[in-house]
């Protein structure tokens, strides 16, 4: 774990300036995705940066930071600070995770895997997709010691999710994250306009073709309607690259037809709109690891997952992809606060560009920030280097902010208040 000293690290910057040497990764978000856009095929761009809808929601979830203000407060010894977070029995460099993002082979060829080294790197945990582009066993032998977590999306077959805890559980992770805003997939326009569904490819579909459970199911007559593409060159390229992607023999999966099968697996079951309250104390049943839901808006929400007996509650809107005009994130995570209190953590992603985020996000009182298309943006334009580049600046702008508001530690900063 690298330990970053934000004095160093922004002296060190300012010193390969002055030899003409410039960071490859911006320090402004919205130069940040000019430049990956630059650098992404445009169904990529379109996955990663787009919202639902006319994308209200990710407008708002960066213009609502701006309700709050921080009040810096003076002369008080912030020399010496302390930004580490103790969570689930683990100690933090810092109160940030990497949130999980799919398909990140669309960013770059190393995808998760270059993800996972680079929050090994810096000792700060990483939550493994479940629609990543390499397995988590994978991802889990590269982070060592460091924190990991696993995203479960819940799908249509009960003993693909009890395969996938088991795994989880195996890969030495510490929590389960169950999303709970993408049992469909939301209205997403820029995907919509290229008519670009990187699942349909064999991309994204990582942890299901490496599970055993999976490779079964995949044996099982469909029972869905055959439908068939009309015959052009990009139906021929989708089926090459899911048979690319399939592991083992690129020949024998084009004989055996194990990609299109993967994929038509896939899309059989991963969705199910059908999940309630009622099915949580399966997942109590069957692992002993926290169980966090990610995607609480409403406090309503929180209050029963507390009746559920969660040990964590996750604010999201999914970064806006899931439904236009949704409250934001930040708008939401108040009247949640007021609900939970100190009866568990409560996370939170969604919108954040920098360190003055994070430190009003924990000054409304929330435990830990994420951290997401930010840093696919950074794995884009300079992969794993990139990544650890972004984290150690986002390491140093908050540990900076926090000493200049007047706090030396995660404490003060929840007891410092903001200006509305």
């Amino acid at each position: 774990m690298q330990k970053i000293n934000s004095l160093d690290r922004q002296r060190a910057i300012y010193l390969d300036g002055a030899a003409g040497i410039r960071q490859r990764i911006p320090f402004d978000p919205a130069l940040l995705e000019q430049r990956a856009r630059l650098g992404m095929r445009p169904e990529a761009f379109a996955y990663i940066a787009g919202g639902a809808g006319q994308d209200a929601t990710v407008r708002a979830n960066t213009d609502d930071f701006g309700h709050w203000r921080i009040v810096p407060r003076m002369l008080r010894n912030v020399e010496v600070r302390d930004t580490s977070l103790a969570l689930f029995g683990k100690t933090f460099p810092a109160p940030l995770f990497l949130a999980p993002v799919g398909v990140l082979e669309m960013a770059h060829p190393e995808a998760d895997l270059a993800v996972a080294r680079a929050a090994a790197k810096l000792g700060i945990p990483y939550i493994f997709s479940n629609q990543a582009s390499v397995p988590m066993e994978t991802c889990a032998a590269a982070m060592q010691d460091t924190p990991r977590f696993f995203q479960l999306y819940w799908s249509r077959s009960n003993d693909l999710v009890l395969s996938f805890l088991q795994r989880a559980e195996a890969s030495g992770c510490s929590g389960i994250v169950v999303t709970l805003d993408t049992t469909m997939l939301g209205w997403r326009t820029r995907d919509l306009e290229l008519g670009a569904l990187p699942f349909l490819k064999g991309m994204g579909i990582a942890q299901y073709t490496s599970d055993p459970v999976f490779r079964r199911l995949m044996d099982e007559p469909d029972q869905a309607p055959a439908t068939k593409p009309p015959i052009t060159w990009s139906a021929i390229q989708t089926l090459i690259s899911a048979n690319r992607k399939y592991p083992g023999s690129f020949w024998a999966n084009l004989r055996s037809g194990a990609g299109l099968r993967a994929v038509r697996t896939f899309i059989r079951l991963y969705s199910r709109p059908n999940i309630t309250w009622t099915d949580l104390p399966f997942l109590r049943q069957h692992t002993r690891l926290p169980i966090i839901l990610k995607g609480i808006l409403h406090p309503d929400d929180a209050r029963k997952a507390l009746d559920y007996g969660v040990d964590a509650i996750y604010v999201s809107n999914h970064g806006g992809r899931q439904v236009d005009g949704a409250i934001s994130a930040i708008r939401a995570l108040p009247d949640i606060l007021n609900v939970v209190r100190d009866k568990a953590p409560v996370l939170i992603d969604s919108g954040f560009r920098g360190g003055a985020d994070v430190f009003k996000a924990l000054a409304l009182g929330a435990t830990a920030v994420g951290i997401g298309r930010p840093y696919c943006y950074a794995l884009s334009i300079d992969g794993q280097a990139g990544v650890e580049a972004l984290l150690a600046n986002w390491m140093a702008d908050f540990d900076l902010t926090m000493g200049l508001a007047g706090c030396k530690n995660l404490e003060e900063v929840r007891a410092a208040g903001l200006k509305e």
